[in-house]
């Protein structure tokens, strides 16, 4: 088949299977999420249940990542830490997805006032590096996986609608959208139809990225105390339970913290792929 007749997402999927690094890393992610998500059979022990009899256990052929300091399965604690984790860096993700490119289609489409009044504020909230700005706001509304939520939400909005204003500007310009303009198309229609799914390319490719980082911003803000709250399963909360083991116990983190290394990686390798199969200027 010729590349003309090739629909859109064929010829997306074309590009995509190129990308060998980025198929192995959709596989990961796909086994991570099946393995979450089918926790309660997946699961060789109870999270929640202690083992006073195993206590700091190292890796064997019953526990095979050990046991933590109340003797409960590693291993099952992170299958199961898995639901919690993917679950907040989707939710986060989508949630700052949503209000993020709405701010910045109407920033880009409308221009004037209030298009300086959105950036400066989107300016103000990118001034706070990395993760200071989910610290913030946990700090205000409390520790807890709801709020932590809601945390990296906002810290991701900024970035959202400074990507979607840059490329709304770009197709304002396009000659397509100039003729719908001039033929009475509402501004509405111009929005929803001919530029927000000119803006999704860019948009899932940081998506992508971003979901890796909220994981990693998850995990760090529960290894600090300010995230999931004992006992939960969460990763980060793993990290913080076997820091005061390390050099007696150490893969109580080892294993927690290569879970997340693995999925933070898989998530910005699949992206970088994302990127170039859906890069206009490498056709």
């Amino acid at each position: 088949m010729s590349a003309q007749l090739r629909s859109p997402a064929a010829e997306f999927w074309r590009r995509f299977r190129r990308q060998r690094v980025a198929l192995v890393s959709l596989g990961v992610i796909v086994l991570l999420v099946a393995a979450a998500f089918l926790a309660p059979w997946l699961a060789p022990f109870d999270q929640a249940t202690p083992d006073y009899d195993a206590l700091l256990e190292g890796p064997s052929w019953s526990h095979w990542a050990g046991t933590d300091s109340y003797g409960r399965d590693i291993l099952s604690r992170m299958i199961w830490g898995g639901q919690v984790s993917l679950t907040v860096g989707f939710l986060s993700v989508l949630l700052g997805c949503v209000v993020g490119v709405a701010l910045g289609v109407v920033s880009g489409f409308f221009g004037g006032w209030l298009d300086g009044l959105i950036m400066r504020i989107m300016d103000v909230m990118l001034a706070f590096p990395g993760i200071l700005p989910a610290i913030a706001v946990v700090a205000i509304l409390g520790p807890g996986i709801v709020n932590v939520i809601y945390a990296i939400a906002i810290s991701a909005v900024p970035v959202f609608a400074r990507l979607v204003r840059g490329t709304t500007l770009a197709l304002k310009q396009t000659l397509y959208v100039q003729a719908s303009r001039s033929i009475g198309v509402s501004r509405t229609k111009l929005m929803l139809r001919h530029i927000l799914p000119g803006t999704l390319p860019a948009v899932i490719v940081y998506a992508s990225l971003r979901m890796g980082t909220s994981i990693l911003t998850a995990a760090s803000l529960s290894f600090i105390g300010l995230g999931a709250q004992p006992p939960s399963p969460e990763w980060g909360a793993m990290l913080s339970d076997g820091r005061s083991y390390l050099g007696v116990a150490d893969h109580i983190t080892i294993f927690p913290g290569l879970a997340i290394l693995v999925t933070v990686l898989a998530f910005n390798l699949l992206g970088d792929g994302l990127r170039d199969a859906l890069d206009q200027k490498l056709r």
